[in-house]
């Protein structure tokens, strides 16, 4: 989307995929991090002594990422499998530092600016994201109601990673 905004010239279409929106952290962050912590369950306890660790191990760093990944898929039957199965090879890790620099950049934006920049952004633009994500889907709505040409498409049963679980659904979103 950032892109799109800076360079809308060089964007025919636009696919927004499981964000959070345009707004404060704040809006979002705490029921995210309920929805995040109920959604572990019984493995809370497991990730949070990976979490404490100063100097993870490959093998305890991708632990823990599997059973972070692991909630972002709604069918908790086959999450373990499936956050697994992304863990895969496991190369080398996460990288934590991008993710920190990218948090930080979107912080330091105006809100209030950004959703004004969309609202001039003349470029089709389809939302997708899943019902069940951990993420609230109301943090998505101001960016929905500043683009001129959006199309949301909500996939009921899908959690934060609807091309994964409802692929079928996906598709028909982006290509429709």
């Amino acid at each position: 989307m950032r892109y799109a905004l800076d360079h809308p010239g060089r964007v025919a279409r636009l696919v927004y995929v499981s964000g959070v929106g345009v707004g404060p952290e704040e809006a979002w962050r705490p029921a995210f991090t309920e929805n995040f912590l109920r959604a572990l369950g019984p493995r809370r306890r497991r990730w949070e002594e990976l979490a404490a660790l100063p100097e993870p191990s490959a093998a305890q760093e991708r632990e823990q990422c599997v059973l972070r990944w692991a909630t972002d898929f709604a069918d908790p039957d086959r999450a373990l499998q499936e956050a697994a199965r992304m863990a895969t090879p496991w190369c080398g890790g996460v990288h934590t530092a991008a993710g920190r620099l990218l948090g930080a950049a979107m912080r330091a934006e105006d809100p209030a600016a950004l959703l004004a920049r969309c609202a001039w952004l003349d470029v089709e633009t389809v939302v997708v994201d899943g019902a069940l994500d951990l993420r609230p889907r109301s943090a998505v709505d101001s960016l929905v109601t500043a683009l001129p040409r959006v199309r949301r498409v909500t996939l009921p049963h899908a959690g934060h990673m609807p091309w994964a679980e409802d692929w079928d659904g996906f598709r028909a979103a982006v290509t429709g």
